[in-house]
């Protein structure tokens, strides 16, 4: 998702004090038990900032210890008629000040943690030598419009780098409404067949304004055929447990490497969050260097 800039410059600008929601925390009695800031607490700071506007809503989605030891974490969806933005927020020890922005890694080799979880968990399709120097894993909705819309410079880049491998690994988002279900039908296609599923992929992508709740069954049956795979086996293997289950797993190996938003790539554990907005260029050269490594 793209940040909604307006609203994040003005919290920068207003507070003092960025992005993805994982699950809801109990608000007062435990928060304070923790030393965490009370959903009460965190209300009463959104309301201070953003009360002037009456067009502009948030919901607390979680409160909860950071990876950094005193350093609480706090996860706001802020909505206005034009979008939304999940925001994140840490807030300190003392509860009196807070910092926007994103915890990164660091060390002489940062991104080994990421590279290492990555390795060791991603199981969705893939396309390049299994033996590439660099392997860049994309985590993708395909109900997202930002994912159609980088699609292209993923697409590109693989057909220049030859030294690269890329792993598709289903991370659909929950305010999407049939983003799971196609999250399953995906699974299964790629297990079928990983040819079929790049086919399939875009598909989805392009017919996104055409599928809704009530078709999403009918269409993606219909476009999974149409990849070169059997639509009603398809079917069947994305309503299994299983299926879900691998789609859980994708979606969990995201969240413990911070995904905040779709579609975001990692390059040998380097976290590329907003591909839309990465000049192409330096996509390259960052693919390239990560190969030269």
């Amino acid at each position: 998702m793209k940040i909604y800039l307006s609203i994040a410059l003005m919290l920068v600008t207003l507070a003092g004090a960025q992005q993805r929601p994982v699950t809801s925390q109990p608000a007062a009695k435990s928060a304070a038990a923790t030393g965490l800031p009370s959903q009460e607490t965190v209300n009463a700071f959104m309301q201070k900032m953003f009360g002037y506007d009456p067009s502009v809503t948030w919901e607390v989605v979680s409160i909860k210890p950071s990876s950094i030891a005193g350093i609480s974490e706090v996860n706001v969806i802020l909505k206005n008629p034009q979008g939304q933005q999940n925001t994140k927020l840490y807030v300190a020890a003392d509860g009196q000040r807070a910092l926007i922005g994103e915890i990164i890694p660091f060390g002489s080799d940062p991104f080994a943690a990421a590279r290492t979880a990555l390795e060791k968990g991603i199981n969705g399709p893939s396309r390049g030598p299994a033996d590439a120097p660099v392997t860049i894993v994309e985590f993708s909705d395909l109900q997202c419009p930002h994912c159609k819309e980088a699609q292209p410079t993923v697409d590109k880049l693989m057909s220049e780098e030859k030294n690269a491998r890329l792993v598709f690994q289903n991370f659909p988002l929950q305010s999407h409404d049939w983003a799971a279900k196609a999250a399953a039908y995906a699974d299964c296609v790629g297990r079928s067949s990983n040819d079929a599923f790049w086919k399939f992929m875009q598909g989805v992508y392009d017919a996104q304004s055409d599928i809704l709740t009530t078709n999403a069954d009918e269409k993606l049956t219909a476009l999974a055929d149409k990849s070169g795979v059997k639509g009603s086996d398809i079917a069947a293997c994305a309503a299994k447990p299983e299926t879900t289950s691998r789609v859980e797993h994708s979606v969990a190996l995201g969240k413990s490497v911070d995904i905040t938003g779709t579609p975001t790539l990692f390059i040998n554990g380097r976290k590329i969050a907003n591909v839309a907005a990465l000049p192409y260029d330096m996509l390259k050269q960052l693919t390239e260097f990560a190969a030269k490594k």
